[in-house]
């Protein structure tokens, strides 16, 4: 979408780290949590990162993050569910999240990347 913000995407710690190799090789900007070296931060502290680097999160922590949604919903840039899948099944997920969405879009909002992004 031209002129519209791009996401910048976090991923926590139950994110495999290469899901971040693999999409800033498509030219994404994407950064793990395991590669910041911020394992062991509670949701909470996982959320307020996402916010001050203005990140929009992806993790597999439905239940948690759900509630952490509606504590941070005006403050957040975005929070991605998904349920654990096959890896392959969640690249192609992920790209066509990139490709229908913008920061507009998501911000303050969750996503689930279920079977609408096949």
């Amino acid at each position: 979408m031209p002129g519209e913000e791009k996401i910048k995407l976090y991923l926590d710690e139950d994110v495999r780290p290469l899901l971040a190799e693999i999409l800033r090789g498509r030219g994404y900007d994407v950064v793990s949590c395991i590669e910041k070296k911020l394992i062991g931060l509670s949701d909470e502290e996982q959320i307020k990162y996402a916010i001050k680097e203005k990140r929009t999160l992806f993790t597999h922590n439905i239940k948690d993050f759900v509630r952490l949604h509606k504590k941070y919903c005006h403050l957040h840039y975005g929070i991605i569910l998904a349920e654990q899948i096959s890896f392959k099944v969640l690249v192609h997920r992920i790209l066509k999240f990139y490709l229908r969405s913008s920061v507009n879009e998501v911000k303050g909002k969750i996503v689930w990347l279920g079977s609408n992004f096949d």
